[in-house]
């Protein structure tokens, strides 16, 4: 029997994150810009900072924060988004959460691609936000049904890679020189291609319809339309991008600056106008532009419970009732302030936060605590064991996505006069029949992780329970 030396799905997660940004750095320099800029602040910020450098380190996370990266994809069909999720899995990354768009005004219903385990964030955390178009969310029939039939004719996969991801299937996995092709195959799926599929005229009718409509529509595959880097202090970066060249938009989306980060916060700057080119009545090629990729950072706080949940949903809405922010950044400072005084509401210290059960927590035992010292009714006690000292709790990183932040991000790239109204329509069950599987409760996953944290604390102290 022959023995095959696969290669992990964590090692070609890594190459192909490598790859895509790479790509991404080439077919958008402005990015290149943000990596550095982000590689500087995140330095400048742990020598600032040695307890952050200390918990980063004592959780094993620090050296992944360099190469976090997040991407995003729109697909247009259902074969297309269950072909993603089989090739996404040969790397290691399982559909989590269900995030829909259309009550933010975007037509598409959407999961984070992820690694899940620990081990595997540790490797590489490489994420993607995968979104589906809604076509049944476009009201012109006749416009609908085209879009449908360009869709249908596609195929954004080439021949090689739908060979390998069967092969992976079949097999188990992929041998080094298979895995290089996979790579080299699934990232021609995400490269930008300048020359669209279908005619300016029909392109003109689907922009009129959403501009992410004629994105997802117009164009031979899913062009990757941003990749996001992760930064420890996102409005240093936010105040040094326009010296570099950059424009930033107005204001960071999600909460506003704490000590102890909660979620998600995000920043970007305007979507790139580019050239592209559209058949004409004869035939022919004719110039035209389209605009889609953009450049984002993000800063990651805590995940938060279901309550810590409630309360940040809250909490936003509030401060939008007061001041909602506009997409020029005329009331940015309102909005800013307003956004920090109704904030005040949420804890700002990591134990205030555990305490309430607002966010999630790993527990680990503390370096050379003296079990002598315990008593068996302490021991057995996780909240007993916080407070003496034996136990120490640190945030679980927040791994998903705000939909009301990547709405708003995509929104204000896209200029004033984008904002349209879809009826919200979740639609969870059609969303995972589309994909071929169930997505992953990102709370009972972070729920998990907490308690397993728990258990194992105890189970180090249970002999000293046992004792008496």
């Amino acid at each position: 029997m022959k023995l095959t030396n696969f290669v992990s799905a964590d090692a070609i997660r890594a190459s192909f994150s490598s790859a895509m940004s790479s790509m991404y750095r080439t077919e958008v320099p402005a990015y290149g810009t943000l990596l550095s800029l982000v590689a500087k602040v995140n330095a400048q910020t742990l020598a600032a900072s040695p307890e952050l450098r200390h918990r980063l380190e004592q959780t094993d996370t620090l050296d992944r924060i360099s190469e976090e990266r997040h991407g995003a994809i729109r697909v247009g069909t259902a074969a297309e988004l269950s072909m993603l999720r089989r090739a996404f899995a040969i790397m290691g990354m399982y559909p989590v959460g269900y995030y829909d768009l259309s009550e933010a005004g975007v037509p598409v219903h959407s999961t984070a691609f992820r690694p899940v385990s620990d081990a595997a964030l540790k490797v590489n955390p490489f994420r993607v936000f995968t979104s589906l178009l809604r076509l049944d969310l476009i009201s012109d029939a006749t416009l609908r049904e085209e879009a449908r039939r360009t869709l249908e004719r596609r195929q954004i996969f080439s021949g090689n890679a739908i060979s390998l991801i069967e092969k992976a299937e079949a097999d188990g996995g992929l041998d080094a020189d298979e895995a290089t092709q996979f790579v080299r195959e699934v990232l021609e799926t995400f490269r930008w291609h300048d020359r669209a599929s279908v005619s300016g005229e029909l392109y003109n009718r689907l922009h009129d319809a959403h501009r992410l409509v004629a994105d997802v529509v117009s164009f031979k595959g899913p062009h990757i339309n941003h990749l996001t880097p992760r930064t420890l202090d996102i409005d240093a970066v936010q105040e040094l991008m326009p010296a570099h060249g950059i424009s930033p938009k107005a204001v960071i989306e999600g909460p506003p600056a704490r000590a102890c980060p909660i979620l998600l916060r995000q920043t970007s700057f305007k979507a790139l106008e580019e050239d592209v080119s559209f058949h004409n009545a004869e035939g022919q090629w004719e110039s035209g532009s389209h605009t889609a990729r953009f450049g984002e950072i993000e800063h990651r706080g805590i995940a938060l419970t279901p309550k810590g949940r409630a309360l940040y949903d809250q909490l936003l809405a509030k401060s939008r009732e007061v001041v909602r922010p506009a997409a020029d950044g005329s009331n940015a400072d309102d909005y800013l302030s307003e956004l920090a005084r109704v904030f005040e509401a949420f804890p700002d210290d990591w134990n205030s936060i555990r305490e309430q059960g607002l966010g999630y927590f790993r527990y680990s035992v503390a370096e050379c605590f003296p079990q002598n010292s315990l008593s068996s009714r302490e021991a057995s006690n996780i909240a007993a064991l916080v407070a003496m000292g034996a136990v120490r709790f640190d945030p679980i990183v927040y791994e998903d996505f705000l939909p009301v932040s990547a709405a708003g991000i995509f929104q204000s790239n896209l200029g004033d006069d984008t904002k349209q109204n879809f009826t919200a329509s979740p639609s969870q069950q059609e969303f995972e029949s589309q994909l071929g599987a169930a997505v992953l409760d990102e709370f009972a996953h972070y729920e998990s992780l907490e308690r397993a944290s728990i258990d194992a604390c105890l189970r180090h102290f249970k002999p000293v329970a046992l004792a008496s």
